[in-house]
């Protein structure tokens, strides 16, 4: 029992950032998260597809998650995440009509809108955290596959589309995804592992290293679950590259 105490005591020092941290995370993340719901809230009001404001922000906060897990590492991560998931917890909230709830909150998982932003939101958290504490540094290349990679899958398939299949679906809610769009997941999320890589200071190695974790990312959110795939295209790639390079 002491060692289990003793194990999770350590887990949590590692996970709760000191008040500096969680400032200077806190800061960042409302920075980002305000601007960035303000931005797609309008383009959404504008008339553009929920497949690209959703996917904006979705880079937004991916991009800025890494930055920060970069600089301040988890504890920092763990704040940054906690302001933009009460931002959106806020426009979940609000509901219908809201610029912000619009831009997330998809026609066609009607009648789970909420239910399909709040489940992403928090398998992105689980997958976050799970990479970080399973892959350490190499989480950076779960972060950039996840947020660059399965970012563009949406909106391709929704722009050049044409070969659709069938993936499981949480609630009941059909769901479907292109065999265009799991193009673009890999060819991003290769590019996205590539740049986590380098930044990693392991040289070439980055370029056929961020080719197997985009190949990883492509396949694994094809076959994920509808809701679930900020989890597992995360997850999968960060334990690849640390097995391939720590």
């Amino acid at each position: 029992m002491g060692a289990i105490l003793g194990l999770l005591s350590v887990l949590l020092r590692s996970l709760v950032p000191d008040m500096a941290v969680a400032a200077q995370a806190s800061g960042v993340a409302l920075m980002v998260g305000l601007t960035g719901a303000w931005w797609v809230g309008r383009l959404r009001s504008a008339g553009m597809r929920v497949a690209y404001t959703r996917k904006i922000f979705h880079v937004i906060v991916f991009t800025s998650a890494a930055g920060v897990n970069a600089v301040l590492g988890l504890p920092g991560t763990m704040a940054f995440g906690a302001v933009v998931a009460g931002l959106v917890l806020i426009a979940v909230w609000l509901g219908d009509g809201f610029p912000f709830y619009e831009a997330m909150a998809r026609d066609r998982d009607r009648p789970r809108r909420s239910f399909f932003i709040m489940v992403p939101m928090i398998t992105t958290a689980v997958g976050g955290l799970a990479s970080s504490l399973i892959a350490g540094p190499f989480a950076s290349v779960g972060y950039l596959a996840a947020g660059w990679g399965d970012a563009v899958g949406e909106p391709a398939g929704a722009r050049w589309g044409k070969h659709r299949y069938r993936v499981p679906s949480l609630v009941g809610v059909p769901a479907t995804r292109s065999v265009e769009g799991s193009i673009a997941v890999f060819l991003v999320s290769t590019f996205g592992s590539g740049v986590a890589l380098a930044s990693l200071d392991l040289g070439w190695h980055a370029v056929w290293g961020g080719l197997l974790c985009g190949a990883s990312a492509a396949l694994v959110e094809a076959a994920s679950n509808h809701g679930i795939d900020n989890l597992t295209v995360q997850l999968i790639p960060s334990i690849l590259a640390a097995w391939l390079f720590a």
